[in-house]
């Protein structure tokens, strides 16, 4: 048995850093990544697909790790970074898309992601399982965002 859990997540924020070092940034993906917390390992699978592992999180006799590979393709004319999940790889399906634009003082920027989680477990802990992941999934990109907000300059 498997427990689906889905993943839709948007936020919006403004920052001081110029917009040309903004998509620089969020279009190289091992760097950004750096930014994300709890990832254990990134690997560049070719072509613009990186393969995502993230720390287990858990009890020791009851634990997750969510592991998924997703293409990234970036568009420095349009300021987008979107990224689309890649079948076959690990328990998750993970896309979205960053959206970068000049306000000449600052930068805004949003992100989209949508995704889903396979875990193993039977299908009578969904109910348990479902807003415990949602919920480490949202805290570690609230982490992610604040990371960036600080390498940005500050919010605006």
């Amino acid at each position: 048995m498997t427990v689906n859990v889905k993943i839709d997540l948007g936020y919006e924020f403004e920052v001081k850093a110029k917009a040309a070092d903004v998509f620089a940034l969020l279009a190289d993906v091992p760097t950004s990544v750096s930014h994300f917390p709890k990832v254990e390992k990134l690997t560049d699978m070719g072509d613009g697909v990186y393969k995502w592992e993230m720390q287990k999180v858990g009890t020791a006799q009851v634990n997750i790790q969510t592991v998924y590979a997703s293409k990234y393709v970036s568009n420095k004319a349009k300021g987008t970074v979107v990224w689309t999940p890649v079948a076959g790889v690990g328990n998750a399906l993970v896309g979205g898309r960053w959206d970068i634009t000049d306000n000449k003082k600052s930068t805004a920027i949003k992100l989209k992601i949508d995704g889903e989680v396979m875990v193993p477990l039977p299908g009578l802990m969904k109910m348990v399982v479902a807003p415990v992941v949602e919920s480490e999934f949202e805290k570690l990109v609230d982490k992610y965002i604040a990371n960036l907000i600080k390498q940005f300059g500050g919010e605006v």
